[in-house]
C-alpha cells in the first residue's frame, strides 16, 4: 500500500468539513502528484513484463513493448 493515502485521506476530509490551510492544500497537491506518480510507475511495471501469445501459443507482442523490456532490463 502507497504509505501517503492515509495522509491524502486525512486532508480530502478535513478540505470538505472545514477547509484547508495554504500550507495544507500545498501538501495535499504534493502527496497527489506523489501518489500519481508511483502508480503510473506500477502500471509500466506491470505491462513491462508482460508477454502477448496468441492461440498458437506464439509471441505476439508488440515491438514497442518488447523495446522497452530490452530497456528495462539494461536498466537493471
Amino acid at each position: 500500500m502507497i504509505k501517503s493515502l492515509g495522509r491524502i485521506n486525512e486532508l480530502a476530509k478535513k478540505q470538505r468539513e472545514e477547509g484547508l490551510t495554504n500550507a495544507e492544500w500545498v501538501e495535499q497537491q504534493v502527496l497527489r502528484e506523489d501518489y500519481l506518480r508511483e502508480i503510473r510507475g506500477q502500471v509500466i511495471n506491470t505491462f513491462t513484463g508482460l508477454t502477448v501469445l496468441d492461440a498458437l501459443g506464439n509471441d505476439v507482442t508488440p515491438d514497442k513493448l518488447r523495446t522497452e523490456k530490452e530497456v528495462d532490463s539494461k536498466k537493471e
